[in-house]
């Protein structure tokens, strides 16, 4: 009974991951994750099933399926994208987002019958709740079996070319744009002369492709595109801040690591050269 406060919290990560795809687990994923363990445990301790069977026959079954409830909810939000395409005839899901919507809705149909049987629908809660399990569980079979490895929900990353020229929903983009720019500007990464696609994804905990994805695809701008306008903006600062720096000193301070690419960038996003923003600016 213990292990089962574990299948609400295994659901929703499992599909968080499924969905977000991090290069590795987020921290407060595996603090989460473990606190519910470590709770169970110090329960399990505090009140032995030996001393105490009442509370392990009728609390424990109500604080289960309350816990359960709750991420079960919680999961089904995250998939609300993959709902409204699977009721949207114009749009078709993929391999792996039915393969996600499957062990979801298998997962769902198990709690209710774990439910229902708690409320006396069914007699023998255990036995029930194992009969639906064993039913979705067969169910699920042939679709994993009969179609390529690949596609599968668990090996996202060994095919990336399904991704190609497909948006990140929006309900995931926009957290996910929303972190990458806090993080460029918090910690000023643009100014790193060095920093590569590779780096931002780990600062982001999400895979190199899916960063790639969301820039390309979703923004509409390469990786070096989207740093310069950062290095740009911050150029201009300066020009206005610091009348007396040089342009070639501004361009190193913000992260390019040539006069050359400085200027070349800075005309392509402003239509003018970083000498003569600053004569405008003086002009003004």
């Amino acid at each position: 009974m213990s292990a089962c406060f574990m299948i609400g919290p295994s659901l929703y990560y499992f599909t968080k991951s499924a969905l977000i795809e991090p290069e590795k687990t987020p921290v407060v994923w595996k603090r989460t994750y473990w606190g519910w363990f470590l709770a169970i445990v110090l329960f399990g301790i505090t009140f032995p099933y030996q001393n105490n069977p009442h509370v392990w026959k009728y609390l424990c079954p109500q604080l289960i399926y309350v816990q359960w409830s709750v991420f079960v909810i919680l999961s089904g939000w995250q998939l609300r994208g993959l709902f409204a395409k699977l009721f949207n005839s114009t749009e078709k899901l993929s391999e792996t987002e039915k393969s996600l919507l499957s062990i979801f809705i298998g997962v769902l149909i198990i709690h209710i019958a774990f439910v229902l049987s708690i409320m006396g629908a069914f007699k023998g809660m255990y036995i029930s709740g194992a009969l639906f399990f064993s039913f979705i569980l067969y169910l699920n079979i042939p679709l994993f079996i009969n179609r390529k490895k690949s596609n599968t929900v668990f090996l996202v990353d060994q095919d990336e070319k399904r991704y190609v020229n497909k948006k990140i929903l929006d309900e995931y983009a926009l957290p996910l744009t929303e972190k990458l720019e806090r993080i460029i500007t918090e910690q000023e990464l643009y100014k790193n002369p060095d920093l590569k696609l590779g780096d931002l994804a780990k600062k982001m905990n999400i895979s190199t492709h899916q960063l790639s994805q969301l820039l390309n695809d979703n923004l509409g701008k390469s990786f070096t595109v989207y740093i310069n306008e950062y290095r740009i903006e911050e150029a201009c600062q300066l020009m206005v801040r610091e009348h007396a720096i040089k342009l070639e000193a501004i361009g190193y301070e913000v992260g390019f690591n040539s006069k050359s690419t400085f200027y070349a960038a800075f005309k392509k996003h402003k239509n003018t050269t970083p000498k003569g923003y600053k004569e405008q600016l003086s002009a003004s």
